[in-house]
């Protein structure tokens, strides 16, 4: 039975989203950054987490529809914060990977009320010029609309060599899928992220945190991994994991990672 996509609308935007689970715990997931919609892989995502759909209720949220010509990661979060409460959800878990790290580390300042654990993946508390390459190198190519090059660059980015070898004719294929309008939705999302920094604000985060990263991270350096470290571990119920050999997109290929993500959320 395929996951039905349900939308949630505000009095200024609609946002898609899906669900699955009949646990009493709610966990939101907030997906990183891509060119295709992650709505479009709601029966594969169900089917990774299956193992808990009787501890938890797990929506995943998508970004707004109608997008402006320009939109921070500040206002995805308030967007996306916005959306839980319309659709009555508290004492949330919530888990966001690179650009959906930032989401979740701002959702969880900005609205302590909301959420009781939150655990990010790849992700920073800021986005320096210096520290960009991949995200303009992925902006440049989705502007000159070269789907299978910007694909190509976007594995070899998050992969380690390998898994990308692997990967590489999945990439080339699902690259012929992609219309303009992907990648200029691409374009505002990724250019959101620079100027983004909330590094001097993570210690109002309230909730225990568990934050993973990768030591081979080209996307988002480990030493972007560790600034929240530094900020976070004041706290006791603050974890820090960092893997070896899975690069950017640990939170996906790491054997482990579901393990780790969901031992956490269950203490």
């Amino acid at each position: 039975m395929s996951i039905q996509i349900e939308t949630v609308k505000t009095d200024t935007f609609e946002m898609d989203f899906f669900r699955f689970g009949k646990g009493d715990r709610t966990l939101v997931i907030i997906p990183g950054l891509s060119v295709k919609s992650v709505m479009e892989s709601a029966d594969q995502i169900a089917a990774i987490h299956s193992n808990v759909i009787d501890d938890f209720t797990i929506y995943v949220i998508d970004r707004r529809r109608d997008l402006p010509s320009e939109y921070s990661v500040d206002e995805m979060a308030a967007d996306t914060a916005e959306a839980i409460l319309k659709l009555g959800l508290k004492d949330i878990f919530i888990f966001g990977a690179s650009q959906g790290g930032m989401i979740a580390l701002e959702i969880a300042i900005d609205h302590p009320e909301l959420v009781k654990k939150i655990a990010v993946g790849s992700t920073s508390a800021n986005l320096k010029s210096q520290e960009s390459e991949a995200v303009d190198e992925w902006i440049k190519l989705a502007k000159e609309k070269k789907a299978k090059e910007l694909y190509l660059a976007f594995g070899k980015r998050l992969y380690p060599p390998k898994i990308f070898d692997q990967f590489k004719d999945v990439l080339i294929s699902t690259a012929e899928t992609v219309t303009d309008d992907d990648m200029e939705r691409f374009v505002i999302f990724a250019e959101g992220m620079r100027d983004f920094d909330i590094t001097d604000k993570l210690q109002q985060i309230q909730c225990p945190a568990l934050v993973t990263g990768s030591f081979e991270d080209e996307v988002l350096d480990s030493d972007m991994t560790m600034e929240i470290a530094e900020k976070l571990d004041i706290r006791k119920d603050f974890e820090l994991y960092m893997y070896n050999g899975f690069g950017h997109a640990s939170f996906d290929i790491a054997p482990d990672y579901l393990n780790r993500l969901y031992s956490f959320f269950l203490k």
